[in-house]
């Protein structure tokens, strides 16, 4: 069914009804802080002098009672200019509701509204001797109802246009635009794909937006919140006090709605919500750009003026399908790559190493905002904000511009199975489940204590869905990696019988996640060209790089994890025990074209007890690094796509932690052992070099045609030779040989054609740290039979190496 075309566009304001419309001119300033009155603000930054009081400093935002903002101090009754009549009573209902922030529509009740004998005004200011209307050169004082409400009947023929609001504490004076007299901020159109959870572009529409509205400078702020009784907002610019400044709601889509002229980049908020049950809780925005630096959990208020520099990367980086391209991977946590390193700092020094050592791409751990750095990012409360812990949203811009300008993706661990239960966050946000499962057993991840989102939901696949396209769109990520994707399939993930429901086919897939996976990756595809999704998933679950259309998840690239565990296996015994684990080496090519494969050895692989990669290998130190490149060697000529994470690089023995990030010492030249790690970091290098040049290694990853055996039974000798072919049938053989002896005149078949081959990769070589058994001389392929082809050639193999070779 097509919906009907909008009227109007997003941007454009809601008409609403005459009886709550507010009058069409400037805006209203924050709350006004608690006696003694402040200052005010300087001109130059933070809440100005035409809006609120400046804020104080504090250690951390407080929450607001009911009780405490039904009955602010010292109450004010009578008063007034003479010209001004008294207003008709409000309502009590009205009056309790506001004071207790339950009001659906303060906009009908506050600002200024036509009335019997002329125009009604009516303010909230706690705190505030009097309150005065200042229009056209006129000062018109309004009566103290109490309670912090000011109001009058001015006898004028309308609503005038620009007035403002004279506010008196007891040692201040300020002059604020009234909020209460703006439309709706937010266009009919945005609401309508909101209802529909079709918004792909939601954080133009939610959250804290700086803007202009009906000719005045301020911040929009709207939140998803259907639950709630009534929602205000709380900031550094109301000393953390929000009774005077109430939102609207916008009608069955559960948006919240307030404009506050004056308020700026830097203001730092929340939202107070009142329950379905009348208590309070004071929440961070879900759709803030910004936060503050943790511990600390407020929202800021931001804008982006990052200019770009990156349009020839962004207009050619999906010229080439990633799985028919080269695409090798340095896997980095940020804060801890060079602890202590801002995002500009990292710009200067994390491009130049990873291009040194030929990587097309880094994948960053997650950076959205998290509360406990030891989560590593992976337990998000700011889904929407780059963790302020190294700098600002335009920061990180600026890293990811400085990494496109030295010619490398930008790829980012991406977090929609779960969240935390933190209680200024996403949890029971509105005091219900909202973003969670309203079941308790679907809403409870099992392993890691948090809540799982409900895919079901429309509105919390659109939060996830934009946010995706989000990273992409507004800092020009090149690709996201998608974590614990099986968590997200199964329903019965980590749970035991009677601790989950099959689906409504009786099956254990979780339907929801899988409509939201496919949605997910369909938007991110056709939005954003040249980026790739990856999944990491670690069971058989079919067609998880399928595309959509066929019934597919529709991810670019898989990681194989089953080829990390069966390798690392093979690679920790001892090498008299290997040829009885030689199949863990060969049976990752029997599923090998099933999915788009990356190889990955990641951040789970070297910590929690697993050991760094070169401390999983048998042998002494010399055999350890041994095989740590030759493996290195193994894993790049295998079909699929390269990722190592920090460290590995240079065989770092130590697991990594994310309190000190890579042991950089074991490179430097004063370290009597730095030519063994600096050897495995030329190895790396070397390793790029050859693999971007050869489109063997990578041209045809997905499909048979790119790969042949030549021995894939050589148990005895623990060694695997295989063919690698790039699209015109150019060919590059590998041999990895993980027994520590030499194996002179070792003779293996040969593809027919090439007159000779010779060495382009020996991980034995001495400048790796080898013993340097080399094939130094071109190798004559012979008529001599052997696996199966016509020819073959005999080669020297080194000790625990791998050696490639390409025709002469």
């Amino acid at each position: 069914m097509t919906a009907r075309k909008p009227s109007r566009k997003p941007s454009e304001p809601i008409e609403v009804p005459p009886a709550a419309k507010p009058v069409t001119t400037e805006v209203t300033a924050p709350a006004a802080a608690p006696s003694p009155a402040p200052a005010a603000a300087p001109a130059d930054g933070g809440a100005s002098s035409e809006t609120a009081p400046p804020p104080v400093k504090r250690a951390r935002a407080r929450k607001t009672t009911a009780a405490a903002a039904k009955t602010p101090p010292r109450p004010r009754r009578g008063g007034g200019s003479k010209n001004v009549l008294p207003a008709p009573a409000l309502d009590d209902a009205d009056r309790g509701r506001l004071l207790a922030g339950e009001h659906h529509d303060p906009h009908g009740v506050l600002g200024a509204h036509p009335a019997s004998g002329g125009v009604l005004f009516r303010a909230l200011r706690p705190y505030a001797r009097s309150v005065a209307v200042l229009s056209e050169g006129k000062r018109s004082e309004l009566q103290s109802d109490g309670d912090g409400f000011f109001s009058g009947v001015l006898p004028l023929p309308a609503v005038p246009d620009g007035y403002r609001l004279q506010v008196v504490y007891d040692d201040n004076t300020i002059e604020v635009e009234d909020p209460y007299r703006f439309l709706p901020a937010i266009g009919e159109l945005d609401l309508h794909l909101i209802g529909e959870g079709r918004h792909e572009e939601l954080w133009k529409a939610l959250g804290s937006r700086p803007m202009e509205h009906q000719g005045v400078a301020g911040t929009r702020f709207t939140v998803w919140a259907p639950n709630a009784r009534g929602v205000r907002v709380t900031g550094d610019f109301t000393y953390w006090d929000g009774t005077a400044l109430p939102m609207r709601s916008l009608g069955s889509t559960g948006v919240w709605e307030l404009f506050l002229p004056g308020v700026g980049e830097g203001a730092v908020y929340k939202y107070d919500i009142c329950r379905p049950d009348g208590s309070h809780t004071q929440r961070a925005d879900p759709m803030a750009r910004s936060t503050e630096i943790p511990p600390a959990t407020a929202s800021v208020v931001t804008a982006s003026h990052h200019v770009w520099q990156d349009e020839d990367w962004m207009a050619h980086r999906g010229e080439r399908p990633v799985h028919e391209a080269p695409f090798s991977v340095y896997e980095v946590h940020l804060p801890s790559w060079r602890p202590g390193l801002s995002y500009r700092q990292l710009a200067a020094q994390l491009p130049s190493y990873v291009r040194e050592l030929g990587f097309t791409h880094v994948e960053l751990m997650p950076v959205s905002e998290h509360p406990f750095g030891g989560s590593w990012g992976y337990q998000v409360t700011g889904f929407y904000a780059p963790t302020s812990r190294m700098g600002s949203p335009d920061d990180f811009r600026f890293l990811v511009d400085a990494l496109h300008a030295a010619g490398i993706g930008v790829l980012m661990d991406w977090v929609p199975a779960h969240f935390p239960r933190d209680d200024w966050a996403l949890a029971e946000f509105d005091g219900r489940p909202l973003y969670e499962h309203s079941d308790p057993n679907r809403a409870a991840h099992p392993d890691w204590g948090t809540l799982e989102f409900d895919y079901g939901r429309k509105e919390v696949r659109n939060f996830l869905v934009s946010n995706a396209t989000y990273w992409c769109e507004e800092f020009h990520i090149d690709g996201l990696r998608v974590d614990a994707v099986a968590s997200m399939l199964y329903l019965d993930y980590s749970r035991e019988d009677g601790q989950w429901s099959p689906n409504e086919f009786g099956g254990r897939e979780n339907l929801d996640a899988v409509a939201f996976l496919q949605e997910m990756n369909a938007t991110v595809y056709r939005r954003n060209p040249g980026v790739v999704t990856m999944a990491e998933e670690s069971t058989a679950w079919d067609g998880v790089t399928r595309a959509t259309d066929h019934g597919g998840l529709g991810f670019g690239l898989k990681w194989n994890m089953g080829w990390m565990h069966d390798s690392l296996v093979y690679m920790s015994k001892e090498p008299v025990h290997r040829k009885y684990h030689h199949n863990e080496m060969t049976f990752s090519m029997v599923y090998a074209y099933s999915e788009n494969y990356v190889l990955p050895i990641s951040h789970d692989e070297v910590v929690h007890g697993k050991q760094a990669l070169v401390t999983k290998m048998p042998g002494d130190w010399w055999q350890r690094r041994a095989n740590h490149r030759a493996y290195l060697g193994y894993m790049w000529a295998h079909p699929g796509k390269q990722l190592l994470f920090m460290g590995q690089e240079f065989a770092q023995g130590a697991e990594w932690s994310e309190g000190h990030g890579p042991d950089w010492w074991l490179l430097d030249e004063t370290y009597e052992a730095s030519g063994d790690h600096r050897g495995v970091r030329n190895l790396v290098t070397d390793l790029n070099g050859v693999y971007n040049a050869l489109p063997a290694l990578w041209q045809r990853d997905t499909v048979p045609e790119g790969f042949s055996w030549i021995d894939g039974g050589a148990a005895e000798d623990n060694a695997f030779a295989f063919v690698r072919y790039d699209a015109d049938g150019s060919p590059l053989i590998a041999v990895s040989h993980f027994a520590p002896v030499v194996r002179n005149d070792y003779r293996i078949g040969v593809p027919d054609g090439p007159d000779a081959w010779v060495e382009v990769i020996n991980t034995d070589a001495a400048r790796y740290g080898g013993s340097d058994v080399r094939n130094a001389e071109p190798l004559k392929p012979e008529a001599v039979p052997a696996h199966g082809r016509d020819t073959s050639i005999t080669l020297t193999l080194p000790p625990l190496a791998t050696v490639w070779l390409r025709p002469a």
